[in-house]
């Protein structure tokens, strides 16, 4: 007997989990919240989703980490210059509403709720992370081939400073979500590579 069609659209209902995983937490989030969030039946839910609650998270954060990181990579792509593709890209962090600096990271708050309750769920998390930080060294890499950085400190370092300031703005944003203060604390922290 042939599996019933689904009658939701699976990339919107994870993004609606994103949401509530983002605002609770994944220990904080029942799976009725999920259902409520997502607008789906409890036997639609395990039918797409057989691993439940796990299983969802784990499509938010591939989900998450693909669209965060898409402009950029375009950027990149079409550009003749990725050392500036990734200077916007921190710069433009500064720009974005009261609200969206109070949530933080979505991958940064998994790995610091995550760590000592569901290391499967963390090490995925870490693991989205590191790719941030291998297209960032193939980044600097090209740059400094080039002799757009003038800098000697090796690419994958510089590419660990920049994951390293993406995780840090994602906690200071909370506490200072003002536009200005966040651009000049950026450009202090981008110096290495301007």
């Amino acid at each position: 007997m042939a599996g019933r069609n689904r009658i939701f659209d699976e990339q919107e209902v994870i993004r609606k989990a994103t949401a509530v995983f983002w605002e609770r937490g994944y220990e904080a989030t029942s799976t009725e919240d999920l259902l409520t969030a997502m607008g789906i039946g409890k036997g639609s839910f395990y039918n797409a989703f057989p691993g439940g609650k796990q299983e969802i998270f784990e499509k938010t954060l591939e989900q998450f980490s693909t669209r965060a990181f898409a402009d950029l990579k375009a950027a990149v792509a079409i550009g003749n210059d990725p050392v500036s593709a990734v200077l916007d890209f921190f710069r433009n962090i500064a720009k974005e509403s009261r609200p969206v600096h109070m949530k933080g990271c979505y991958m940064g708050n998994t790995v610091a709720e995550l760590s000592h309750t569901e290391p499967t769920l963390e090490r995925k998390a870490v693991h989205r992370l590191q790719e941030m930080e291998q297209l960032f060294t193939s980044i600097m890499e090209k740059g400094q081939q080039s002799g757009r950085l003038k800098t000697r400190v090796p690419a994958p370092t510089l590419a660990r400073h920049l994951v390293n300031l993406w995780n840090g703005l994602n906690i200071t944003r909370r506490m200072y979500p003002s536009t200005d203060g966040l651009s000049a604390l950026i450009e202090l922290n981008l110096s290495p590579i301007c």
